[in-house]
């Protein structure tokens, strides 16, 4: 009954609308899922799209979740943009808290405020150097980025669980797998008495206005961009796919190691096998809902966390698996997907053709 005609050019509107109808189909997905599992849909909804709002407390909470997720998507667009795919933003993310919580461990009674600077700067350079041995890999061997980034989270999570459960481990935790607790003096400062925000919501604004500025108003951002576009008319330019390839990737790297370390010095307070919290995969849909740009990474960063809360009220509240997050993830991008065929192609109605026509009214006569 109906078909998809290509384009002449993609539309601009579809683009923005796209995300658009993809959380309005979501949306519609999440209540057949509700009814299927014999919950009220409303009642489910409310989890998702009300409760993570409805107070200050709630928005704190909301801008704490979210804080991660931009960072890391903020490097992840530069990535994309540039047509190298990092995948294992998780993996640095990971690394990141490994060497924040590192230095904040070497913290003693004499320590000063300003070992938080060092703390993020290790993350920082955890996240690079893991990123970096991506990079590497592929200039050097011509490896496919993927698949290294991507096995390397899985090297990442398992150094992870070496460290606390054994060298790491605190002697006075009664056998948990946990580092010792930090010390006050090396916990990200909060914004406010009675709530978890912390500077890093400032952070992530300010690095929101950093990346935008780089990609849409320096040379090197435009160099980044034609690199991904079109490599054959950047190298005609002289623009260098190497210096492209390790600007991105150790970019994303930074910021994913950042937001692991102001996740450890911040809401955790100690690394514990459970540091891993799909932040860097799900900062792919993020990246990708927000367009790949600053400003649209911003709102999807907070729908995102809505999800991430939604979920962890539903298993509480109705009982649903904590796999709910995960699932309202994946319909989102996958309603992404199908509301982008939009952008090149147009639906329409199937008609029959004259002949066909013909032929049928002779056959019923």
């Amino acid at each position: 009954m109906f078909r998809l005609e290509s384009r002449p050019q993609p539309s601009k509107l579809m683009s923005l609308a796209s995300p658009l109808l993809a959380l309005g189909l979501t949306v519609l997905l999440g209540v057949g899922l509700f009814l299927l599992l014999g919950k009220d849909p409303l009642r489910g909804l409310q989890m998702f799209f009300w409760e993570p709002i409805r107070s200050a407390y709630a928005w704190s909470e909301l801008g704490l979740k979210a804080t991660p997720l931009v960072l890391i998507a903020l490097g992840l667009a530069v990535c994309f943009r540039s047509n190298v795919w990092n995948i294992g933003a998780e993996g640095q993310f990971i690394i990141g808290a490994l060497a924040g919580g590192w230095v904040a461990m070497q913290a003693g009674p004499d320590s000063s405020r300003w070992i938080v600077l060092a703390i993020l700067a290790a993350g920082v350079a955890g996240g690079m150097a893991w990123a970096g041995i991506t990079a590497l890999l592929r200039a050097r061997f011509h490896a496919n980025e993927i698949l290294v980034s991507l096995m390397l989270v899985y090297v990442a999570d398992l150094l992870l669980g070496y460290l606390v459960y054994g060298p790491w481990k605190d002697p006075g935790g009664y056998n948990f797998p946990q580092s010792i607790s930090f010390l006050a003096v090396t916990k990200i400062p909060r914004l406010m008495e009675g709530s978890r925000l912390n500077i890093g919501v400032l952070i992530a604004a300010g690095s929101v206005l950093a990346f935008w500025l780089l990609l849409f108003r320096t040379y090197a951002g435009f160099a980044l961009q034609v690199g991904g576009m079109a490599p054959a008319a950047a190298r005609y330019a002289g623009f260098s796919s190497s210096r492209a390839l390790w600007t991105a990737l150790l970019l994303s790297g930074a910021m994913a190691g950042l937001a692991g370390a102001l996740e450890v010095a911040g809401p955790l307070g100690q690394l514990t096998p459970y540091v891993p919290a799909g932040y860097g995969f799900a900062a792919i849909i993020v990246a990708f809902v927000g367009r790949l740009h600053p400003a649209g990474i911003v709102f999807s960063g907070l729908l995102m966390s809505m999800f991430y809360i939604g979920g962890e009220l539903a298993q509480s509240r109705l009982g649903l698996p904590k796999s709910i997050t995960g699932v309202f993830q994946g319909l989102l991008l996958f309603s992404l997907l199908a509301c982008d065929t939009l952008i090149h192609h147009r639906i329409r109605l199937r008609r029959p053709s004259v002949g066909v026509s013909a032929r049928a009214g002779a056959a019923h006569v």
